[in-house]
């Protein structure tokens, strides 16, 4: 008999193995190991972007209507591990180019299809601390940073690429192994006849995403200027790993407790906390520019960005329909994970280029509408307790 709750925590903890691979070390790949100029790699990483949120937004709703959730998790391991092998033979920028649309038409989509088993899980009462679970995943991401960071520091960039392929191929192998019965049922248990903008039909479905999209978009600055921010503040390069690291930390420890001691909080409770707690985040960094209080602020990484997540775990799995599941998963990965922070990114730059602390400043004209919306949404929460 499979233990659900472990079957979660190794399929976090694999794949978040190769996203701590891809995410920090692939645009210094493309420089050095395909000798793209720092422009060209962006670009790259920019049109990536905006692929990962089609494929989200589009591509991973209408195969989950069509295919059970153990059937498309398989199926996009393996495209994504074919479509990583792409990167081998391409030399040119436009073959690039190509590799990077295809990658991100597959790899994105395994995030939300995590989240949306669980959220499938947790429904069926089949898994019962998604937190646990998750955390497991956080600390796949940390401890490839650290090993990739050894390997990178004695053989060079070039092993960044074998280091992907060799995690997804774990992770494809993992992938077929058995499943939890819930995650194999047909897929008419999950196609809904309802488009994705039913979603807005249930109640305070579109109060929550707006708040958590902007939640999560505050963090541009952060994903996109920490590094060179600490670089500007004089902060020694073997110290910047470690302070980037305390956030992520934070984000475990909130993760591995949350169902014990969030458990009687509410989502629009949860979400408030997060804005506050993010609002904070940013306005330390500006206020104080000096290593030590910006490795305090990283702790708030625990309510601006896991927190946030939660929260929003928390609204869909006691208020989306199953069926519904994947379209909400897909929506936020699209509008929350990747379009808004790009867009904020584009801002937080310009912002960066009049003064470092503008950045993070800037970031709160997300966050306190965020924690107005959140605010106003845990009223209504209350009012419709009282009735």
């Amino acid at each position: 008999m499979i233990n659900i709750q472990r079957w979660m925590s190794r399929q976090y903890l694999s794949f978040f193995v190769t996203w701590g691979v891809f995410l920090p070390f692939w645009t210094g790949w493309l420089m050095e190991a395909k000798g793209l100029s720092v422009a060209e790699a962006s670009l790259i990483m920019s049109l990536g972007l905006a692929m990962r949120g089609l494929s989200t937004l589009f591509l991973f709703p209408w195969l989950s209507a069509r295919y059970s959730s153990n059937t498309l998790r398989i199926a996009m391991s393996i495209a994504t591990l074919l479509a990583i092998l792409t990167y081998i033979p391409a030399e040119s920028f436009i073959e690039l180019i190509l590799a990077t649309v295809l990658v991100h038409m597959f790899y994105p989509t395994i995030m939300p299809a995590l989240d949306s088993a669980a959220g499938i899980l947790i429904q069926r009462k089949l898994l019962n601390n998604y937190g646990r679970s998750r955390s497991f995943g956080s600390a796949g991401f940390v401890m490839a940073g650290v090993v990739l960071t050894f390997f990178t520091g004695t053989y060079g960039d070039g092993v960044v690429l074998w280091a992907l392929i060799l995690g997804m191929f774990v992770f494809a192998v993992l992938s077929l192994l058995p499943a939890p019965e819930a995650l194999q049922e047909g897929a008419s248990l999950h196609r809904s006849r309802n488009g994705m903008l039913q979603l807005f039909r249930v109640r305070h479905f579109g109060i929550v995403l707006a708040a958590v999209v902007l939640l999560q978009a505050a963090h541009a600055s952060y994903y996109s200027y920490g590094y060179i921010y600490l670089q500007h503040i004089e902060v020694p390069t073997y110290w910047i790993g470690i302070i980037i690291n305390i956030a992520v930390v934070a984000e475990i420890i909130f993760f591995v407790v949350a169902d014990r001691y969030f458990q009687s909080f509410s989502a629009g409770s949860l979400l408030s906390l997060a804005a506050m707690g993010s609002t904070v985040r940013w306005l330390l960094v500006f206020a104080f520019p000096n290593v030590v209080v910006f490795s305090i602020s990283q702790a708030l990484h625990a309510f601006s960005f896991a927190m946030g997540h939660y929260a929003f775990m928390r609204f869909i799995t006691h208020h989306i329909p199953q069926s519904q599941i994947p379209n909400a998963q897909g929506m936020y990965g699209a509008l929350a994970l990747s379009w808004s922070t790009a867009i904020l990114t584009l801002f937080g730059g310009f912002l960066y280029e009049i003064q470092p602390g503008f950045a993070f400043l800037g970031m709160i004209v997300c966050t306190l509408p965020s924690l107005l919306l959140a605010l106003i949404y845990r009223s209504q929460e209350r009012r419709a307790a009282l009735i």
